[in-house]
């Protein structure tokens, strides 16, 4: 299908906007972000700005939602069959989608972040886990302990890195997030 002219200054237009939202989100909270500073760091007009979003809380929200279905098409896999070498696959692509979203995850995970949203994901992640967890001969009531070392220990990980002046290629990453979670998960205590 033709992208249009308008689709395409569409896109644009978001895109500015988006990049002006998360360099202000860098500096300050979502509470002390104007439309009006918003507008005259994106190069745009008020009236630009409301053919678009509400105000910066709906566009929060328009950002947020728009990362969460991608990440959960990442996610949306057949986890019933583990093999091998999927638990990489699957981390090479969140971190590739990390990497190609590096700007907003920075923010979103910074001092000025949304926890919910952060909780939101988390809650995605813990519903793809228990999938596999339920298929495996592991102990269910181990699962709580696993799951908090796991998430916790992969969103460090991803903070750091998302915050190195020049971060290593999301295959390398992943490889190694995967070799720490296969360290981990390797003999149950439970």
């Amino acid at each position: 299908m033709k992208t249009l002219p308008s689709d395409h200054r569409t896109r644009v237009t978001k895109m500015l906007i988006r990049r002006a939202f998360t360099d202000l989100l860098r500096s300050k909270p979502i509470q002390s972000i104007t439309i009006r500073e918003l507008c005259e760091r994106a190069g745009i007009n008020r009236g630009t700005f409301y053919l678009h979003y509400r105000d910066v809380y709906d566009m929060l929200d328009s950002v947020e939602d728009e990362l969460f279905c991608q990440f959960s098409e990442i996610l949306n896999r057949d986890f019933t069959a583990i093999q091998e070498d999927s638990l990489y696959s699957v981390l090479e692509d969140v971190f590739s989608f990390l990497y190609e979203n590096m700007q907003a995850g920075q923010v979103l995970m910074g001092a000025h972040g949304d926890l919910a949203f952060i909780n939101r994901m988390k809650g995605l992640v813990k519903e793809r886990i228990l999938q596999v967890w339920n298929r495996s001969s592991q102990p269910s009531q181990a699962f709580d302990y696993y799951y908090s070392f796991l998430v916790s220990g992969c969103i460090r990980v991803i903070e750091a890195w998302l915050n190195k002046d020049a971060p290593e290629p999301p295959k390398q990453i992943a490889a190694l997030a995967g070799d720490m979670i296969k360290r981990g998960l390797v003999t149950p205590i439970f």
